[in-house]
């Protein structure tokens, strides 16, 4: 089992930044992808972005490329959103996620899962 546990979000004006942190501990080492997700009132998850644990390779979503960008920190043992640039349509609740195996990064299909920080994005 994998426990992961998301911090850093708050209340920002547009075009301001935010850093998320996920702490993972556990079975770390189970897991060869984590990824960041999203979920606004009223719509359904979405993905954000995703890392190699290993090789730090990187995925982002068309919505958040050149805005946000996806690190990590094997040593801590932390995955890391810079968020820049933010908008009114980022607000939601940011989840971090980590994935067994090295395919899929852009569903939904993750095995472990934070509990979310909020992300609240103001005009």
């Amino acid at each position: 089992q994998v426990q992961l546990v998301e911090s850093g979000g708050g209340l920002v004006q547009a075009g301001g930044s935010l850093r998320l942190s996920c702490a993972a501990s556990g079975r770390t080492s189970s897991s060869s992808v984590m990824g960041w997700f999203r979920q606004a009132p009223g719509k359904e998850r979405e993905f954000v972005a995703a890392i190699s644990w290993s090789g730090g390779s990187t995925y982002y979503a068309d919505s958040v490329k050149g805005r946000f960008t996806i690190s990590r920190d094997r040593a801590k043992s932390t995955v890391v959103l810079q968020m820049n640039s933010l908008k009114p349509e980022d607000t939601a609740v940011y989840y971090c996620a980590a994935r067994r195996e090295n395919t899929g990064w852009g569903t939904l299909r993750y095995d472990y899962w934070g509990q979310g920080t909020q992300v609240t994005v103001s005009s």
